[in-house]
């Protein structure tokens, strides 16, 4: 068949602008992970974009409802991937159902992020299983599958246009970027008044969902709460805080401190010694507050990842390590931090035992 004589209007504005949406947001999302709020601003912008390009398979206009799809003859068409190859007005048997793959993993991506938040970061709606960590575990790297799953599909779907656009010389993406197509006879679409609307309202959502993550909302809000360790334990705070700042006692094991408190006098080089009393007293609440009475995914981690028994530094369980393989050995040695152990010049509220990261 040839490309056509007659430039079709196919792809509606707002399918285009969602499409596009959708690329940006995600890639955005994925490049900067490690960037907590930006990923999940753009993660949030995602999700919100394939909810809408779901409703729109069922509302929208012809060729971007899900019913009319050419779902059969996805085998035959791949064959042909490099030969004669028929055109579609609209999606081929093979973009069809990368496009519904996309989509639930989309969602799958989406829902597990905010999972993830909750779990890790005490964060978002799902913060309550924050100190459930045992039993949601299963859970963990649930986000991380769902969105390389995704990447996967979508890089093979970007191959695949770009083989209709430069092999078989398409105008498929062209066409995604113009909303027209040359086909044989006329297949324009005419967006009827509910689905503009419906596209005028789903644009206008979508720009208020980014503002409203610009702010303070439900899906970012931190569900950490500061200690008060001198109400807790005064002795503790004063002995402790005295010659550094406050370690809170969750990130450490309770044989790591009772190793500590067993030897003071060799503390890192200096002679913390106390009286045996006032030893034993902090040490019950030490161990009352350590990393086992903790059922987060820090505290499991650190208990399990201890291969050392003798270990008594923070920096060198194996957990720690791996938290922090990505940071370049000089930014440790910049005159902010001066040394690993200095875990509050990135953890700005650890003394009051909130470990996320100051924005």
């Amino acid at each position: 068949m040839g490309h056509g004589v007659i430039e079709s209007y196919i792809w509606s504005f707002f399918n285009r602008f969602v499409h596009v949406v959708m690329i940006v947001s995600f890639a955005l999302a994925y490049c900067l992970d490690d960037f907590l709020p930006i990923h999940i601003f753009f993660g949030t912008l995602f999700g919100a974009a394939v909810v809408l390009r779901i409703i729109w398979g069922f509302v929208g206009t012809k060729h971007s409802r899900f019913a009319d799809f050419p779902y059969r003859g996805v085998l035959g068409y791949l064959a042909s991937v490099f030969g004669a190859k028929r055109r579609f007005v609209g999606h081929n048997p093979a973009s069809s159902w990368a496009i519904l793959l996309m989509l639930f993993l989309g969602i799958c991506t989406a829902i597990s992020g905010m999972l993830e938040a909750g779990i890790s970061k005490n964060q978002g709606i799902f913060a309550f299983l924050h100190d459930q960590y045992s039993r949601v575990r299963f859970l963990d790297d649930v986000h991380e599958m769902f969105a390389n799953a995704l990447l996967l599909v979508v890089c093979v779907h970007i191959l695949g246009a770009l083989i209709d656009w430069l092999v078989h010389k398409n105008d498929s993406v062209a066409s995604m970027i113009s909303g027209f197509k040359k086909t044989e006879g006329n297949e324009s679409i005419a967006p009827n008044i509910g689905q503009r609307i419906f596209g005028f309202v789903g644009i206008a959502l979508l720009a208020a969902i980014a503002v409203f993550m610009l702010g303070d909302n439900p899906l970012t809000k931190s569900h950490a709460q500061p200690i008060d360790y001198a109400a807790l334990h005064k002795d503790f705070a004063n002995e402790c805080g005295s010659c550094h700042a406050i370690y809170p006692p969750f990130l450490l094991p309770k044989h790591s401190w009772a190793l500590m408190m067993d030897d003071l006098e060799n503390h890192f080089g200096d002679d913390a010694s106390i009286d045996s009393e006032l030893n034993a007293e902090i040490l019950a609440f030490l161990e009352k507050y350590s990393a086992e009475s903790f059922d987060t995914k820090v505290a499991r981690n650190i208990i399990e990842r201890q291969t050392d028994s003798a270990n008594i530094a923070i920096t060198k369980n194996p957990y720690w390590i791996e938290r922090h393989a990505h940071i370049a050995e000089d930014v440790f040695a910049q005159p902010s931090v001066k040394t690993k152990a200095n875990c509050f010049a990135c953890h700005k509220d650890l003394e009051h035992g909130i470990l996320t990261l100051a924005r």
